[in-house]
């Protein structure tokens, strides 16, 4: 059974499209612009103007007090809904640790969709899990403040 801690969700309608939304997350291009924890850069050499699908593979320069890489595999696709990739270190070793899945699930609503983020460590290493599993309050604020940019991206405030 998954641990409870293993997985934390945000929600927030946007008075936007689902397609709208999720052109927005499939270029990696554009998600410094859309993260709210200021950590994310840009994307390493070979993932600018590309769109994402299934099985498509990214990096992102990183900074959090010093700059760092991470390498992403888009792992669940199902466009206009859903979108969800993996991330680890860009390195042999760097594979061997994270593991954490971003997920964005789209749903059309009354006034726009419901975008849901969730950060899910279930399939975190082992070695990093005990170390990320403590940040669950802040990646949910930082979360938050990710859905809250992705629609002042949309409404062009």
């Amino acid at each position: 059974m998954p641990d409870s801690r293993d997985m934390v969700s945000v929600d927030r309608v946007i008075p936007a499209s689902p397609q709208a939304i999720f052109d927005l997350l499939a270029d990696p291009a554009r998600h410094r612009e859309i993260d709210g924890s200021g950590t994310v850069r840009d994307p390493r050499a070979g993932a600018g103007g590309q769109r994402l699908g299934l099985g498509s593979r990214f990096g992102m320069s990183m900074k959090m007090g010093i700059p760092y890489a991470m390498e992403s595999t888009v792992i669940e696709f199902d466009e206009p809904r859903l979108i969800a990739w993996q991330t680890t270190g860009p390195t042999r070793l760097g594979r061997m640790v994270g593991g954490r899945i971003w997920r964005y699930q789209l749903e059309a609503v009354e006034r726009g969709t419901k975008v849901t983020e969730s950060w899910d460590i279930s399939r975190e290493s082992v070695l990093t899990r005990p170390m990320v599993r403590p940040a669950a309050k802040k990646t949910a604020e930082n979360m938050a403040a990710t859905l809250e940019r992705i629609e002042q991206v949309l409404s062009g405030g």
